[in-house]
């Protein structure tokens, strides 16, 4: 590749690429369309993908970043300004939660500022078991129904009275009519009162999140993803049965867990496809928590695993969709299986393993994205991130196909010497 004669040490301009947003949001986007059908682009693309940094970068703490939506767009507007990415992830759907979980008395989360909780570290996830082994048969005849009156009840306080909601599948004529008195219980009445105030919430933060990527359109700055999806069995390992039943469940529960997984990807897709439709960036983000080479066996993979994800990956591409999996864990053993998927139609966002072998791998068939190291954006040298992006470009970038990201974004605690190395590093090494 053709080295740019731009001076690396040149510290970034603040404003937009070209003369008029339009026209850099047009250049960002081809690039990232041709990296995805495996066309050779101008440029090798690079991503701003993160949660925190951002915010800490301004000054902002955690706790200001989930409630105070002004806080965390100004802080995420002045670092793509800064860096200028080819395209960004938005960040508020996932961090602007707290004042409507609050309302919700939400429980698969701990937050800063709660009880115990520092103002300025990130969320945890709180792994539990939110599904009993016994409840699988319940998933299976009548998904809805298990959600509303078992499920949801159990993950946050405004949805307890849903315990007691009629079964609709079980009523008919008058009977219906009969059961409004449901909805008359006191506690039934506070229940929907607060989820009223929850909805008006999220209205309002989704709002100003929509406002916010359209400033940055007309800017110049395109998404790197609309919507997410979910592999099904992470869906119940990570959200019904917790880390320890979805592993004793293979062993005890299978043919039902094989059942339910089968159930689940015919369902998982719906949400992604109403959103992915309804937005100009058709990239589906698909966080993949349980693929790795220490979580499960090959021959587990094959069988739990990968039928599902690959189900709900082509029902996506079926609907017009790019399927972005993001591999958690070193899943360098699974690129022989992870193939068969139609070529250049998804992106492989790999966290670990050898990137440099998936190119071998699957490059004929995916974009590839990642994966300067997080420990290497945290704790390494601008000079070492250098090396490593010219690397990555010099071989898996070989005649397109990938895009620069850190192994899992850029971590919370990167220094920022070494992001503005990576983002440097790509415009300086990636002109082909």
């Amino acid at each position: 590749m053709e080295q740019s004669s731009k001076n690396p040490s040149t510290p970034m301009n603040n404003t937009t690429e070209s003369a008029t947003g339009t026209a850099a949001f047009a250049a960002r986007q081809k690039r990232i369309d041709d990296v995805i059908a495996l066309r050779q682009p101008d440029r090798v693309p690079i991503v701003l993908n993160s949660l925190f940094w951002p915010t800490r970068r301004a000054g902002v703490s955690c706790r200001d970043a989930m409630y105070d939506y002004q806080a965390l767009s100004g802080a995420l507007r002045q670092a793509l300004l800064d860096l200028q990415p080819d395209a960004y992830v938005l960040p508020h759907p996932q961090m602007s939660l707290g004042p409507t979980m609050e309302i919700m008395g939400y429980r698969q989360l701990k937050w800063p500022g709660q009880e115990g909780v520092s103002h300025d570290v990130p969320f945890q996830y709180l792994d539990a078991e939110y599904m009993k082994a016994e409840e699988y048969d319940d998933y299976i005849f009548d998904p809805t129904g298990f959600m509303l009156r078992k499920y949801l009840p159990r993950i946050a306080q405004v949805f307890e009275p849903f315990a007691r909601l009629p079964n609709y599948a079980a009523l008919y004529y008058t009977r219906i009519i009969h059961y409004t008195r449901a909805y008359a219980i006191p506690d039934m009445v506070k229940s929907f009162e607060e989820l009223a105030k929850a909805g008006a919430e999220m209205g309002r933060m989704l709002t100003q999140a929509k406002k916010f990527s359209d400033d940055m359109a007309a800017l110049g700055f395109p998404l790197i993803e609309s919507a997410t999806a979910i592999a099904p069995f992470d869906y119940f390992g990570d959200y019904m049965r917790g880390s320890k039943g979805i592993m004793t469940d293979m062993y005890r529960h299978k043919d039902k867990l094989l059942e339910a997984l089968e159930k689940a990807a015919k369902l998982l897709p719906e949400a992604a496809i109403a959103t992915g439709k309804r937005s100009d960036c058709k990239i589906v983000f698909i966080p993949m928590h349980w693929p790795g080479g220490n979580m499960m066996s090959p021959k587990l993979f094959r069988q739990f695993y990968w039928p599902t994800m690959r189900q709900v990956a082509l029902t996506l591409i079926d609907n017009g969709l790019v399927p972005c999996m993001f591999w958690e864990g070193d899943c360098t053993a699974r690129l022989e299986d992870i193939g068969d998927i139609p070529a250049g139609k998804a992106i492989y966002f790999f966290e670990q393993g050898n990137l440099f072998k998936a190119k071998e791998v699957l490059g004929n068939t995916v974009c590839l994205r990642g994966n300067v190291p997080s420990s290497m954006l945290i704790s390494g040298t601008p000079d070492e991130v250098r090396a490593y992006v010219r690397k990555l470009i010099e071989v898996v970038g070989k005649d397109g196909g990938l895009i620069i990201d850190g192994s899992g974004g850029v971590p919370d605690e990167a220094r920022e010497e070494n992001v503005l190395a990576m983002f440097q590093a790509t415009r300086e090494y990636g002109q082909y």
